[in-house]
This record gives structure tokens, sequence and C-alpha cells, in this order.
């Protein structure tokens, strides 16, 4: 089995593949505090759970965009899987060029997003992330990562208007009925879910105009925590794949094996 591991600010989705098929996922929150042990009884008792033994596991990935967690899981999985992680970043295959001023700034989830991306869908093509932040990835039909945006999350907007305004409530993040809010509960929850879509599409379409010279953009995948409540009311996102990350890391595995 393969175990890959994506660590994000908010959550870590990790899973494990058996002969390129994935046999299961979870997501589990990001902890900066927990240490390599509590991390390593925590996939334990996972695994457990679902009859799966650690000592099938035959390799580890991680991408990881939390530094301080990068030494805690190579721990956790030189310790309780035995093995050497490979980890996304300088010096790994990718398959891809990347056409940033530095390329070590990519984040690594959204290099393996691109590696997924195009593996799958092939090219030209937009990939949006909806994560902590929301990241828009653009690919060429040649498979080069062309740059991207990244903006702040739905989360991190929502906290920050409950924080900031001292007579607004915390909301559930869901999609209201209509727009046009009857209470302060389904108007704020209008203007972040209805405001995202129109951040999402607007930046999809400038995108869209300046990758002109690589032919029709017909392919804008979306991805991550938030990716269905989003690109569901986008008049671009045409897939959802949520597991993306996932397969990209996969992938990658089998370019550095």
């Amino acid at each position: 089995m393969l175990l890959v591991i994506d660590v994000g600010n908010t959550h870590i989705v990790f899973g494990v593949f058996e002969e390129g098929k994935l046999l299961y996922d979870w997501r589990i929150a990001t902890a900066k505090e927990r240490t390599s042990d509590e991390y390593g009884l925590l996939f334990e008792q996972i695994f457990k759970y679902h009859g799966l033994c650690p000592k099938n596991v035959g390799d580890v990935i991680i991408s990881s965009v939390v530094p301080p967690l990068m030494h805690t899981l190579s721990s956790m999985s030189r310790k309780y899987f035995d093995k050497e992680p490979i980890v996304v970043g300088p010096g790994i295959k990718t398959g891809m060029n990347i056409k940033y001023d530095n390329p070590r700034e990519v984040g690594a989830d959204r290099i393996v997003n691109a590696v997924a991306g195009y593996e799958k869908y092939g090219g030209p093509l937009i990939i949006v992330d909806f994560g902590t932040a929301i990241t828009f990835c653009a690919i060429s039909k040649e498979g080069d990562y062309l740059g991207g945006v990244i903006a702040p999350g739905i989360k991190i907007s929502s906290e920050a208007l409950f924080s900031r305004a001292a007579k607004l409530p915390k909301v559930e993040l869901s999609k209201p009925d209509m727009v046009i809010g009857k209470n302060t509960v389904n108007s704020i929850q209008s203007g972040l879910v209805y405001g995202y879509v129109g951040l999402v599409d607007f930046i999809i379409e400038k995108m869209k105009e300046e990758m002109k010279e690589e032919g029709e953009v017909k392919t804008i995948v979306a991805t991550g925590g938030f990716a269905s409540l989003i690109a569901t009311e986008s008049k671009y996102i045409n897939k959802i794949d949520k597991l993306l990350t996932l397969d990209g890391l996969r992938i990658i595995y089998n370019r550095n094996k």
C-alpha cells in the first residue's frame, strides 16, 4: 500500500492506494502542537478501525504547506510505518515545467494539484483549490505550470467578519435559498457564498482571457474542502475533483520511486 499525506493549514488529508486504486481517504484537523507519536497513534487507530495493517504500507509520500509539521510527520513515518517518506519539494521529479519567477515559491499542494489535473484532464486547464486560501493555477496545453492567483479562503473571511463586527453572529457556511436575505444569518451566508462565486468567476474569466494563446480553456477543475459549496454555483467550473491532491501524490510517487 502507498500512504499519501497532504498537509494543509486547516486539514490533513491522507489516504491509501493499492495498485493505483484509492482504498480509503480521511480528513483530520491540522494541529501543529501534536507530536510525531500523537500523529502516529492517531493514524494507527484509523488504520485499525478500517481493518488495515500499518505494516502493509510499502511507501509514504508527503506534501505540506505547514513547515513545522514536516519533521513531525517524517518522524512519524519512520517510527510507525518504518518508511523514509518522499517529501514533495525541490529535487523531486514532477514532470512539470514551473514557469514561476522563483519556482521554489510555489506551494507543494499547488504543484501536486497541477500534476494530477494535467494527467487526468489534459491542458490547457485551470484548477481552483478551495482551502484555507483559494488558489487558482493555470496549466498550459503542453503541461507547463504558468502561474496563478491566491485569495483568502471563505472560512478566513467568515471568521474575520465575526471577530471584527461586534453585532454579527458566527454562521454556518451553507448556501441560502435566495441572494436577498430576510434575516442576518441568511444575509451573511449570501454575502459569503455568492460573493465568493462572483470572485471565483471573475478571476477565472480574466485567467481565460490571458491564456488565449494556449487555446480555449475548456476544463476548469475545483478541489478542496469547500469545492462543492462554491463550484456548483459557478458558471465556469465544470468538474469537481475533491481528491485531486491525493491522485497527484500518487502520480508524483510513481515518477520518483
